[in-house]
């Protein structure tokens, strides 16, 4: 885990959602919602192909010319009750050539990252390099929230609401949708998508809904925001008080919102534990055989029980340790098959449970049945020396189970809507390229499905940092993927 990236985040002083969760109305709302969005073939009815797009400005520079322009989100067609007004009016900015260089007309839309206000950043950094290097044009969408969409009680990036978050990514689908359809308008094309950090989650959201084939390049993002919030950098900055409060005394929260979370984790994180409780067995009867040799017994000192030997019945196999859930993502949706070979791997947990083949009849049952009591034996003695240190630990910890009650929340209803694993994949996945930090504290990559486990096909390089260190000095490299995530595009699709 990069240094860099846990001093940056004490450096900053602001902090996220000072005002909670959000209404539970507007949770629900935002969760039905979710579950439309999510869907392809319904969030594409959302937004008609000729939606009304508004140019303000159009200005010759040098080379190449800037357009700015503004529509109304759709999002706030659907959704104006969770929805500022300051929010509602999208607004964007072009960087396009004088002249296309060539029959192809490629543009790629850009979304902002944490802090990313107005147009500034990523014009310098990728636009007018893109145009520069390799003719393709640029759209840098404005973030919800941000630069000249703000709110005027909002200071900087911090969000007030969890819900707001939400709202976010819900207008940035449906904006994206329809720059998308503008560009088609236009003549212009190929078409991509990209987006540094939450910029990357965003674009990768957006392109799941788009029904034909786009570049998609994320860079250091991550199949979902939960761990971001949870327990990367970014949780040092969340009043954990003021959402622990807030679940507490609204009941809703706890009750009737968490009915509704789906999270593609359920069924790996149940495979994990599982395999984890096997493990965790073989270890403890391999302490119990300690033990009572510890204490000089001739008649265990005797048994010889070969862990190798019998490691297929004790223990998953080695093979199985390195599988994950086969999650099979696919344009509907469906857990139906992983839920299946969950239920095979638990059955399986289920008939190599350690007493099982231990009370299992041989001609060495007599043996088995005492190691069998002399396991309980000795689990009783251990229990009754830890009964005292298990209760200091319990007091302890007391004082953290609300809020890690909050912090199983914040992680259930990110994972619900920023989970790639619940939206449709998208069209043609040969064209993503990923670029992602190996030492990211910002967007943990542990314990989660990753993108390349959702999207098979799509190419994952990554830089050697973290994500603060990769942001600053690996411009060059994010233009690179975009670049040939186009090349992939036009080979396949343009010649």
């Amino acid at each position: 885990m990069s240094r860099l990236d846990q001093w940056y985040r004490r450096f900053l002083i602001s902090k996220l959602f000072t005002k909670g969760w959000g209404k539970p109305e507007n949770l629900k709302k935002l969760f039905n919602c979710r579950k439309i969005i999510s869907n392809r073939e319904e969030c594409i009815k959302l937004v008609p192909p000729d939606y009304p797009v508004h140019i303000d400005k159009d200005i010759e520079q040098d080379d190449h010319r800037i357009l700015e322009g503004h529509f109304l989100s759709p999002f706030a067609v659907y959704m104006s009750d969770v929805m500022p007004k300051e929010v509602e009016i999208a607004k964007f900015q072009m960087i396009l050539p004088k002249l296309w260089k060539s029959q192809l007309k490629p543009v790629c839309v850009q979304l902002g990252g944490t802090g990313d206000h107005f147009y500034w950043r990523r014009r310098t950094l990728l636009g007018k390099p893109l145009l520069k290097e390799f003719g393709i044009a640029s759209i840098i969408l404005e973030n919800p929230y941000y630069g000249m969409r703000k709110p005027k009680q909002q200071l900087r990036s911090a969000l007030h609401n969890v819900s707001d978050l939400f709202v976010m990514g819900g207008a940035l689908i449906l904006e994206s949708l329809v720059l998308l359809n503008w560009c088609e308008q236009q003549g212009w094309g190929p078409l991509g998508i990209t987006g540094i950090s939450m910029g990357g989650h965003m674009a990768s959201l957006a392109a799941s809904n788009w029904n034909k084939p786009l570049s998609l390049i994320p860079c250091l993002s991550w199949s979902t925001a939960s761990g971001v919030f949870t327990h990367g950098v970014l949780s040092e900055a969340i009043p954990w008080r003021v959402l622990q409060s807030q679940y507490l005394e609204e009941s809703q929260y706890g009750t009737d919102i968490k009915k509704m979370i789906h999270s593609p984790e359920d069924v790996a994180r149940a495979f994990r534990l599982g395999q984890k409780y096997v493990q965790d067995m073989d270890e403890s009867l391999k302490d119990v055989l300690n033990f009572y040799r510890s204490q000089n017994k001739p008649s265990l000192l005797n048994l010889k029980l070969d862990f190798e030997t019998k490691e297929e019945s004790l223990s998953i196999r080695k093979e199985d340790e390195n599988k994950m859930v086969d999650f099979n993502p696919s344009n509907t949706i469906s857990l139906e098959n992983t839920q299946a070979t969950a239920a095979d791997s638990f059955q399986a947990l289920n008939n190599t449970n350690i007493l099982t083949t231990l009370s299992k009849p041989s001609k060495t049952d007599w043996k088995s049945r005492y190691l069998s009591l002399s396991y309980a034996a000795a689990k009783s003695h251990i229990t009754r020396s830890q009964t005292t240190k298990e209760k200091e630990k319990e007091k302890r910890h007391s004082t953290k189970r609300v809020s890690e009650e909050a912090l199983n929340f914040m992680r259930d209803v990110m994972e619900e809507f920023t989970h790639l694993g619940n939206y449709t994949q998208p069209v043609d996945t040969s064209l993503i390229i990923i670029v992602a930090a190996k030492q990211d504290a910002y967007i943990p990559h542990e314990g989660v499905l990753s993108l390349k486990q959702l999207w098979p096909e799509a190419e994952v390089r990554y830089i050697d940092s973290g994500h603060i260190s990769a942001f600053l000095f690996n411009q060059k490299t994010f233009r690179m993927a975009i670049k040939d995530a186009f090349d992939k595009q036009i080979q396949k699709y343009y010649t």
